[in-house]
């Protein structure tokens, strides 16, 4: 307030004084109280050294979209303390509990329930918390806008789930999505792709590098067939190979040749079932990358060997 005020409205004086103690702002020439009860937004506490400046400084907790009301607001009454209550005041408190619920917004919820199921999700996918918090974000914006009307509430959380791991760079598939929520990896693609189109949310296409680690440590594959795999990819980019073409398709024919070549032999139903794709797609990426790389003559020096 301080800065705000140059002179007094009176007097027009400008020799102002700030009394912290009441609060005050107080023209030193006509003494008029300017500005009463002023908020002390200061400390209340002394420190005179680091360790008790650590221990007294304390702060509440950050606001997250994982809760329908980012976190900032309060229940009444928690069961526990309820029911050290007597009759009166137990139902009392109980009469509040239920009226809070009530008067809560079909936003909020519709959010409670969302948020549960999208912790679910996250949980059984093991989803980092800044891939859960995105998500969170992206459905909080989804149901004000009034996208999730004529949707399943679980359809939506796991179009925003997929969004949100397209956005980190983390690596799951349409078929882990299913698997974890139940819904068709259709439905989820469609959910998807009006969610992010609606909101305006922008996802550059999936790098096929991502999925290598966790196909190959599915596959048990060693460090070797790993680095080959990557360096098959980087090829298959630079001839054009990629575009158009799933990630997925494409990370898991390159690992299918790379266990190849050194001699760590996978079927293709085996690399198919972990990368969520048919043995149609394998077989085909990997006879282009076999034609356009000129991979043949390694394969079989290696079998030879």
């Amino acid at each position: 307030m301080v800065k705000y005020i140059k002179k007094c409205p009176e007097c027009g004086g400008i020799n102002l004084i700030l009394n912290k103690e009441k609060g005050e702002i107080i023209c030193k020439d006509c003494g008029l109280v300017i500005e009463e009860k002023m908020i002390d937004f200061s400390q209340e506490w002394r420190e005179f050294d680091s360790d008790q400046a650590a221990k007294r400084r304390r702060v509440g907790a950050p606001m997250t979209y994982t809760k329908y009301d980012r976190g900032l607001g309060t229940d009444v009454g928690q069961r526990g303390d309820i029911f050290q209550l007597k009759g009166k005041e137990r139902n009392k408190f109980f009469r509040l509990r239920k009226w809070q619920y009530r008067i809560s917004t079909a936003i909020e919820r519709n959010l409670k329930l969302a948020l549960a199921e999208l912790k679910r999700v996250a949980s059984y996918l093991k989803l980092p918390k800044s891939v859960e918090e995105e998500s969170a974000r992206i459905y909080t914006m989804a149901v004000q806008r009034g996208l999730v009307r004529g949707r399943s509430m679980e359809s939506v959380v796991a179009g925003a789930l997929y969004a949100a791991c397209r956005r980190h760079e983390v690596p799951r598939t349409l078929d882990e999505l299913s698997e974890a929520s139940g819904i068709d990896k259709k439905e989820i693609g469609r959910t998807y792709r009006f969610v992010t189109r609606e909101l305006g949310i922008r996802i550059l296409p999936s790098n096929p590098v991502d999925y290598i680690p966790r196909f190959a440590s599915a596959l048990k594959l060693n460090a070797e067939t790993q680095s080959k795999a990557v360096e098959i990819l980087e090829q298959a980019e630079e001839n054009e190979l990629t575009s158009g073409r799933g990630p997925t398709g494409i990370a898991a024919a390159s690992l299918y040749v790379a266990a190849l070549i050194n001699n760590e032999k996978r079927t293709q139903r085996e690399v198919a079932d972990i990368a969520g794709v048919t043995e149609v797609t394998i077989r085909n990426r990997y006879k282009e990358l076999l034609k356009k790389l000129n991979l043949k003559d390694k394969i079989k020096k290696k079998v030879k060997k």
